[in-house]
């Protein structure tokens, strides 16, 4: 049997030979940038540094001539598209932002034939402008997006906005591969154009242009460590994009895909995530010669392992490996990278008294920077690199998402293995629990109104989450501890369930007696409504809530401190009306029969039909449902909605 076991390793040493020499090489190839790039296309005209695949000079690498631009006198970047040349103005991802052709003074209103680019096989008219029209004879087109986006003249001065705006999201008037012009139908004399991207209300004046390269020229396009995604209005149109743990424009000609990673708590590139110090050649060369020693000493190895009896209980499951990350940290967390230590310091050690809430999504301490700042310390706990792949995952989705009811997050940290650290701002209202239940040294008590608001601005940020925002996101671990509340009583939702495999099958019951209750966000924000009628009135059971409501008891439940006889008659039917709204999420949320939208066009329409302080608050309520087509889709029947 010896020589049987001398041929195997034989065979074993000299693939593991060719393997450290193949890998070696793969590496050195997966590390390095394309050179040629960078050292032949890092173009700028005026302000503006061009990105992969644009370029000036036609000698530099790119995929397709389509990309050619000119710099007129060192100052103005075109692109030329036919007969027409369209001024660049900046640079995105996905695309480039160009002025109005011919304009070169100050006009708030262009012609609605001034801009008659269709697209073609490598750049189209992107769904994120927003057009701004002018003296329609029928106003039926315009959307509600007009009250909520700040889209700056032409002098660059925000004096608010056009009385009339069309989102090309929308698609019931403007399709893909139609002119503006096709908004003279409904009688308009001019229009303005603006991109307001995903997450933000902010315009920036201009056209915004999709770029994509055509599938069918799209073979090996992209570099290694990169995938293709298809365009969104360029039709059969594709880029590159990097996978997870690389960084760069995802093309083979381009910059290609470099590797990101955590290295001594610091971010680190390419050569650097490497385990090797010295040169590969040097290495190859040594893998030779101590192949044959290596052969000998994994007979030697197997033998006294088969000799060796296993010795029970020496894994630990609870001891954690030495963690280097081949994660894109700074792909997932967009701003700042705390220390262990600041938030250590921050939370006092992360004692017990920090402590704001410890549920399914992690526990979340309270804490204040050296700089006075107040914050909250979101901890979630992974098991293992694929856990935190599903959290750093999630993060890069919440970090994208701005919104003036999320808190917002300011960072986080990743010195601990397995165990990501996410910071958000803490406003100086606490929590809606210690408003509800007298804690923390709240000692005004919220009344109905800012309770009402309260529910109507989280409900609706929790449906624009889950119908504006794909894929969408859901919160999964809803309680009143994670709402947090700002100076103006305005709620900023925290603590999003970033590890979906800590949160179970989504079956868990509220408790044994109510195991028909199926505990997803519906039926949280049900749980929580009936909180915010009861509030110090403190309730054990959700069942003993609906026992009190459908007996027509509701006043036993109502918090003290809301003075449920003295209210005015409108006002306890809102009580009535909203208590039946939280039997409904409990009854008919788990089963997917009631929707987070259909809650939040209830809130809505129960907050605007209250006659108390509405012109108190500043901002309408509307303004929640910035940068999306909420409003337009409440005013739905739910039948017709989609829910992905």
């Amino acid at each position: 049997m010896l020589p049987l076991y001398l041929a195997s390793f034989l065979l074993l040493g000299l693939f593991n030979f060719l393997s450290i020499s193949h890998s070696l090489h793969e590496l050195q190839k997966l590390e390095q940038p394309n050179l040629l790039h960078n050292q032949l296309c890092h173009e700028k005209c005026g302000q503006l540094q061009l990105p992969f695949p644009f370029h000036l000079n036609k000698s530099c690498s790119s995929v397709s001539d389509a990309f050619h631009l000119s710099c007129l006198n060192s100052t103005a970047l075109f692109l030329n598209i036919g007969s027409e040349s369209y001024r660049v103005l900046e640079f995105f991802s996905d695309g480039l932002l160009v002025d109005f052709p011919g304009s070169s003074s100050c006009r708030q209103y262009n012609d609605l034939n001034s801009f008659d680019f269709l697209g073609n096989d490598h750049f189209g008219v992107s769904v994120e402008n927003v057009i701004g029209l002018y003296d329609c004879e029928d106003s039926s087109l315009c959307k509600t997006e007009c009250e909520t986006n700040d889209l700056p003249g032409c002098d660059g001065n925000v004096n608010g906005s056009p009385a009339c705006c069309y989102p090309l999201s929308d698609h019931s008037v403007w399709h893909f591969g139609e002119k503006f012009s096709v908004f003279s139908k409904f009688g308009c004399r001019g229009f303005s154009s603006w991109v307001v991207q995903r997450g933000s209300n902010l315009g920036k004046r201009g056209v915004k242009l999709e770029w994509a390269v055509p599938k069918n020229s799209s073979k090996g396009v992209c570099a290694s460590n990169a995938y293709i995604t298809n365009a969104t209005v360029v039709e059969a149109g594709v880029r590159c994009i990097c996978e997870d743990g690389f960084l760069g424009d995802g093309f083979a000609t381009g910059e290609g895909c470099i590797k990101s990673c955590i290295k001594d708590r610091k971010e680190a590139y390419g050569n650097d995530c490497l385990k090797k110090k010295r040169g590969g050649k040097k290495l190859v060369i040594l893998a030779g010669v101590l192949a044959p020693v290596f052969i000998v000493a994994s007979l030697i190895a197997l033998l006294c392992l088969l000799k060796r009896p296993a010795k029970p209980g020496t894994f630990d499951p609870a001891q954690k490996p030495h963690f280097q990350s081949t994660i894109s940290f700074r792909k997932a967390c967009r701003t700042r990278l705390f220390t262990y230590h600041e938030l250590e310091e921050a939370t006092k050690g992360f004692e017990e008294g920090q402590k704001l809430l410890s549920g399914n999504n992690g526990t979340i301490f309270a804490g204040v920077l050296g700089d006075g700042s107040h914050i909250a310390v979101h901890k979630v706990e992974c098991e293992n690199e694929k856990d935190l792949i599903q959290v750093l995952s999630q993060i890069e989705v919440l970090s994208a998402v701005l919104h003036r009811n999320i808190a917002r997050l300011l960072g986080c940290c990743i010195d601990l293995a397995y165990t990501p650290l996410l910071v958000y701002e803490y406003p100086a209202n606490s929590t809606l629990k210690e408003h509800l239940h007298q804690r923390g040294g709240q000692n005004v008590a919220l009344d109905w109104y800012k309770r009402l608001s309260i529910a109507a601005e989280t409900a609706s940020v929790l449906a624009f989450l889950q119908y504006e925002i794909s894929p969408p996101i859901f919160h999964c671990d809803l309680k009143s501890a994670y709402i947090f509340i700002d100076e103006n009583f305005s709620s900023k939702v925290a603590g999003f369930g970033l590890l979906i495999s800590s949160l179970g099958d989504g079956s868990q019951s509220h408790n044994h007696e109510d195991s028909r209750f199926h505990k997803n966000d519906v039926y949280a924000f049900g749980v929580m409504l009936l909180e915010i009628i009861a509030g110090s009135n403190c309730l054990d059971l959700p069942t003993l809530a609906l026992q009190k409501i459908r007996s027509g008891k509701l006043e036993e439940i109502v918090d003290p401190h809301l003075y449920y006889h003295e209210q005015p008659s409108y006002r306890r039917e809102q009580i009535e009306i909203v208590a039946d709204l939280a039997m409904r999420c409990l009854l008919f949320g788990g089963d997917g029969k009631l929707g987070m939208y259909d809650v939040a066009r209830e809130l809505v329409h129960i907050r605007r039909d209250s006659s108390d302080g509405g012109s108190k608050r500043g901002p309408a309520l509307e303004e929640t449902f910035s940068n999306s087509s909420l409003l337009q889709m409440i005013s739905m029947s739910p039948d017709s909605t989609y829910v992905p």
